[in-house]
């Protein structure tokens, strides 16, 4: 009976990856896009958040939602990359702080947009501007949380095998990319491999 619990538990665990890839699709796809502060006026940026309060209120949630799952898929992860490290190995538990680290990027974008959405009618317009200026910006936990992530898993793919290895040289691009210009790509791919490794991942459980 315990062993059919947590192989239950294993797959349900495994499937929070692609959960999470679905989940910013929709998060992103019901909030749009905001007006870019550097190029839009203050009033456009207002009209945005006052058309469409509910919607990104929505998808903010939803994003959150996705940084949950993406630390739980974080948690299972690195108990796959861990079996196949043994003991006295550090990279699958720097695969859960990355994983974090990005979570609380998520935290902290959909914050900034759900208090433009509360107080764009209430405060003055620089401060809407600037509020605005910091959601277009706060890129950088994301990137850092993703290089983590991705870099730590892919060199313990590489190094021990618990994927296929090409799966792990993938992940290190990504993550050296990261932080890069081509740092937006470099996330989409991330959110990609976590999706394909996920399904593989689920797999592998309901097989077991």
């Amino acid at each position: 009976m315990n062993t059919n619990n947590n192989s239950n538990m294993d797959w349900l665990a495994a499937l929070t990856g692609l959960a999470f890839l679905v989940l910013v699709i929709i998060g992103v796809a019901i909030s749009g896009e905001p007006p870019n502060p550097s190029d839009d006026s203050v009033e456009e940026i207002i009209d945005f958040y006052v058309d469409n309060d509910t919607s990104i209120w929505i998808g903010s949630l939803l994003s959150g939602l996705a940084g949950t799952l993406l630390v739980f898929y974080g948690g299972y992860l690195r108990k796959v990359l861990w079996a196949a490290e043994g003991e006295g190995h550090i990279l699958s538990a720097v695969v859960l702080a990355g994983a974090t680290v990005v979570a609380i990027g998520a935290a902290i974008d959909a914050t900034i947009n759900i208090a433009l959405v509360e107080t764009v009618e209430d405060v003055e317009p620089a401060a809407v501007q600037a509020l605005s200026a910091l959601w277009s910006n706060d890129f950088i936990p994301f990137a850092m949380g993703m290089q983590i992530f991705m870099l730590s898993a892919g060199i313990s793919v590489v190094r021990h095998g618990a994927l296929p290895k090409w799966l792990g040289w993938v992940a290190i691009v990504f993550g050296v990319a990261a932080v890069t210009p081509a740092g937006f790509f470099a996330f989409i791919g991330a959110a990609l491999w976590i999706a394909v490794t996920s399904i593989m991942l689920t797999m592998r459980a309901r097989a077991a």
